[in-house]
Formats: structure tokens, C-alpha cells, sequence
């Protein structure tokens, strides 16, 4: 099949990087999903705090252009007639404003890690500076891009579980259920409130527990109750949290979020119920989803099977079958990102499914669910507004 990008612009979409180096989970899955299906090429990054350590980075990867700075690549690829079209931002999270502010500026598209930012009003004046700008920035909430969790979005709003009633999203893991050796010494980052955040497990894992029940639903929560803790002795950062949340249609939800849960692997579980019916999606079997119905057997849907809607059936890359997980998820929001970055190029309709794709709404909404849980928690679980 002809490769739509190249057809438009005559080139793939250049991708620069901002952090995620040869050592970083993220990086390699960022730089590994904007190629996996040939939209973009890499051809500029910073890879280290560190100038050096960043220009050697860049070589040792065999990216074209390493720079020193995140203000120095913004700046000099601007200047380039080969300029490239966009920036993902994978720094830790104090950074990511500065950054994207720039960005913005020099008017390079942006694919930004979550959670948006540290703060409430930096994440509102990336809004606006998006809704003022020709730029597109995608939010890598990635579990949105697997195509069981968008066939059970399109099947609620064909209307098929009718009024939803109740929102419930868990994420297990357990990675953390000791103290780690980065945490001793003080070098993992994610611990750090001044860069990581008011909470570690809100900021790191919770957003993506919000996003996607509201993703899914359709639905966002008007207020919220939280309580969050640290589970495991001698740890500072958050490692728990259990959430309650109300809708304005007076469905209720929950969230129950830990990554210190021993022996739990990555646990990250949907469940929604309607009037009608439900279903239930795990991510540790993405190609499934679960529909249960009134009057109705329960049905297992399968990713690439028949009868599936057109949203899960276009980001399906191989046949029934044929497993596909986290990384071609996180590659659906980088294709989505390209159909539409094309569609500015050429003029022509943008595809309205590529607007699947969490954007700066969703990412400032992800802000505004942080600081609301954290200000519950402090006053002993009181019901917080998100309106």
C-alpha cells in the first residue's frame, strides 16, 4: 500500500526528540513507534542534561543531528530548510512547558509525554497557545491507541450499552512493592516532587487511568473523593491511591491505582456498565474485549475479527490472529498525528477518527485531575470539583 505521507509532502515527517536516551524505557518506544509505520524518519535529538553526553547519545543512535540543548535543537532546526515538523518532549516533567512553549513558538507540531505539566495554569496557557497556533500536539496517553479500547469506545457511542452508570478503571502494578536502589540514592527522578509533581502516583500512572475511562465513556467526572498514601515503609513519593468520582448524569465510578501491589504485574483493567450492558477490557490481553448484554450471551470481541466498527478496524495493522500490543498502540497516536499534520499540509478533509488522538484538552484535563485528587487527599477525601 502506498505510503499516504511520502504521497502529500514527497517525504516522510521529521521527527525530533527531546529526551528518552540510549538507557531510557521511553525513548526507544517513542523513537520505535513514530517509524513503525513509516511516517516519519528521526532525524534530530537531545538525549542527556548533560551537552556532551547528549551529542554523543545522538551518534551512538545514529540520529543525523545531535544538539546540546533542547533550546538549541528548537532554535537551530527552525532555520533549517529541512527543518524537522515534529517534537516529541519525553523530559521529566517539570520540563515539559518550557519546552513546549518553545516549540509552539518556532511552530513545530509537538507529541508530549504525560502528564502535561506540574501546573494548572501552565497547562491552560499551552491551550491556548495550541488553540491560537497552527500547531497540533498529541499527549502520549498510549493505551487509547489499541484498537480493542477504540472498538469499545465506538461501541458506546453507537449507544449499544445505552445510559453509562457506572466508570470503573484499576491500575495494578508491581514494581514498587519494595524500595528500589534508584530511590536509596536519590537518582530516579520520578521521585523527586519538584520534577516528578505533587504525586507520583497520580502524575506517573493515575492520568492514564482518567483519561482512559473518560476516553472510553465519553464521560468526564464532575467531582472526585481521594485518598492517597504511601503503602510501603521508608518510601516518600505516593504509591497508592483509591479514588471515587460522580458523574453529572449521577453514574459513580472508581479508580483503584497502586504501584506497589507485590506480585502484580501491570494490571491495568477497564470496566463499564450502561443500562444496556457492559464490557470489560485488560490490558495484559489487549486484543480482547469483553461485551456483556441484558438479554444477550456475553461475546469476546477480538481484535481484526469481523463486525468490529471502523475505528478499531483502521488502527488494526495485521490480520486476526496476530497479537498486537503496547508499542503499536503508541504508534496509532503517531499515525493519527501524521493523517492530520498531512491534512493541514494538503488542505484536504482530515479522516475525524485521526482525531482520536489525546490532545492538549485532554492533557490539561489530566493536570486538573492531579491537582484535584491532591487537594482532596489533603483535606481527608472531601469531593473536589473538576467542572
Amino acid at each position: 500500500m502506498a505510503n499516504p505521507v511520502i504521497n502529500a509532502l514527497g517525504r516522510k515527517l521529521r521527527l525530533g526528540v527531546i529526551g528518552g536516551g540510549p538507557s531510557s524505557f521511553i525513548g526507544i518506544v517513542h523513537r520505535g513507534a513514530s517509524t513503525l509505520e513509516e511516517y516519519y524518519d528521526v532525524k534530530a535529538g537531545v538525549f542527556s542534561s548533560n551537552p556532551v553526553k547528549s551529542v554523543a547519545s545522538a551518534k551512538e543512535l545514529g540520529i543525523e543531528r545531535g544538539y546540546a540543548t533542547a533550546e538549541e535543537m528548537i532554535k537551530v532546526e527552525a532555520a533549517r530548510e529541512d527543518r524537522v515538523d515534529v517534537i516529541a518532549i519525553m523530559t521529566p516533567n517539570n520540563s515539559h512547558y518550557a519546552i513546549a512553549c518553545l516549540a509552539i513558538e518556532y511552530g513545530f507540531h509537538i507529541m508530549c509525554e504525560k502528564p502535561l505539566t506540574n501546573d494548572m495554569n501552565e497547562a491552560m496557557d499551552l491551550v491556548k497557545k495550541i488553540q491560537d497556533s497552527d500547531v497540533e500536539c498529541c499527549v502520549a496517553y498510549a493505551y487509547s491507541g489499541f484498537p480493542m479500547v477504540r472498538e469499545a469506545r465506538a461501541i458506546i457511542e453507537a449507544g449499544e450499552l445505552g445510559e453509562i452508570r457506572m466508570v470503573q478503571c484499576d491500575y495494578v502494578q508491581g514494581h514498587l512493592a519494595e524500595l528500589t536502589e534508584s530511590e536509596k540514592d536519590g537518582t530516579n527522578w520520578h521521585m523527586d516532587p519538584k520534577m516528578a509533581g505533587p504525586s507520583l502516583i497520580i502524575g506517573d500512572i493515575g492520568t492514564h487511568c482518567y483519561h482512559l475511562a473518560s476516553f472510553v465513556s465519553g464521560m468526564t467526572p464532575s467531582e472526585l473523593s481521594a485518598d492517597i498514601t504511601t503503602v510501603v515503609p521508608g518510601r516518600t513519593a505516593d504509591d497508592y491511591t483509591g479514588i471515587l468520582t460522580r458523574y453529572k448524569n449521577k453514574a459513580r465510578g472508581s479508580f483503584f491505582i497502586t504501584q506497589a501491589a507485590a506480585g502484580a504485574d501491570h494490571g491495568l483493567y477497564l470496566r463499564i456498565y450502561g443500562s444496556k450492558g457492559g464490557l470489560e477490557w485488560h490490558q495484559e490481553q489487549p486484543n480482547q474485549l469483553l461485551v456483556r448484554s441484558l438479554d444477550q450471551p456475553t461475546k469476546i470481541l477480538q481484535k481484526g475479527g469481523i463486525g468490529l466498527h471502523e475505528a478499531a478496524n483502521r488502527v488494526s495493522r495485521i490480520a486476526l490472529g496476530h497479537p498486537e500490543g503496547y508499542r503499536e498502540a503508541f504508534a496509532n497516536l503517531y499515525t493519527d498525528l501524521a493523517e492530520v499534520i498531512v491534512a493541514q499540509h494538503t488542505k484536504e478533509p482530515e479522516n475525524p477518527l485521526a482525531r482520536y488522538f489525546p490532545n492538549i484538552e485532554d492533557g490539561a484535563a489530566g493536570v486538573k485531575f492531579v491537582e484535584a485528587a491532591v487537594k482532596s487527599n489533603k483535606n481527608n477525601g472531601e469531593w473536589v470539583s473538576l467542572l
